[in-house]
């Protein structure tokens, strides 16, 4: 399966895969966007062209992209024309929204709709795409072409995991969990900082070092061997210190909520170690009380 591809949508994402299946000599036709420039520059990043009508894209490519935000997927494949659909493989970049409920019906129109997200927080246009040449994606949608699109992905060098439709929102927090629920907790650890004295650049930078090599330590050997601190060394004394330091109602939810998972992880990490002195501070209502 050597199929040729193109794309609805020029945002962060459409161009970057443009650029990743062209790097991988699979042929772009094109793309077509409401924004005319951002087409342009699209597909002269991709060496494809430009098209002023879906209808136009759909028709020369066999498998069609639609790289919209999700509010708008469903809405792009309903103004497809339909008698251009039959053979046809659709597929969006959506982490949370299913193959089948993003294209309803889509089999009884003669084609296949499929989900096909990298996981991998795109943040540039013209440069993420490098990262992406190394990174997971997901696919799930029509079975009868599944193991066709798993080959043409796979062979492209891509690594790739077939999910369970029914299972994407739960994937999706996954990811929100990795990427974006760290960028707030390292803006909460940043913020505390501030209110030690650090100045709001050097309190950032200050932390480089230790997220930084905390996060190549995971990559290297997991979370439970990549575990150090109080809570994986039982200290309950200092957990309790932190708890008392911590005046802000909000942030106190937080760091509990965040200990409670710690502690699993130590325990799976240290099942012979007694863990209780610390459940019991952060179960407690009265947790900056302990000593």
């Amino acid at each position: 399966m050597s199929p040729k591809v193109g794309f609805i949508g020029a945002g962060k994402v459409g161009t970057s895969l443009g650029k990743v299946f062209a790097e991988r000599k699979v042929e772009v036709t094109g793309y077509f966007s409401r924004s005319i420039q951002s087409a342009k520059e699209a597909a002269t990043f991709t060496n494809s062209r430009v098209y002023d009508t879906v209808g136009a894209v759909l028709k020369d490519s066999d498998v069609l992209f639609i790289t919209v935000p999700d509010g708008a997927i469903s809405d792009v494949y309903s103004a497809l024309p339909r008698e251009l659909l039959s053979g046809k493989i659709i597929c969006h970049s959506s982490g949370a929204m299913r193959a089948r409920d993003a294209f309803p019906c889509i089999e009884q129109a003669g084609a296949y709709g499929y989900s096909v997200h990298p996981l991998f927080a795109v943040s540039d246009r013209f440069t993420s795409w490098r990262e992406m040449m190394d990174v997971f994606f997901t696919i799930e949608g029509s079975e009868a072409r599944l193991d066709d699109m798993m080959g043409w992905l796979t062979a492209l060098g891509l690594h790739v995991a077939v999910i369970d439709g029914n299972k994407k929102a739960l994937y999706h927090a996954a990811a929100a969990i990795a990427s974006n629920h760290v960028v707030a907790l390292f803006a909460e650890a940043r913020d505390m900082l501030a209110e030690c004295g650090f100045p709001p650049n050097e309190a950032s930078a200050a932390l480089l070092a230790l997220f930084l090599g905390n996060a190549h330590h995971i990559a290297e050997v997991g979370p439970e061997a990549a575990l150090t601190g109080p809570v994986e060394r039982g200290d309950d004394k200092t957990v309790a210190k932190h708890l008392s330091a911590i005046t802000d109602a909000d942030d106190r939810v937080l760091y509990r909520l965040i200990t409670r998972r710690l502690v699993r992880l130590a325990q799976s990490k240290h099942p012979d170690r007694d863990y209780t002195a610390i459940e019991n501070i952060i179960n407690d209502e009265k947790d900056g009380t302990h000593s």
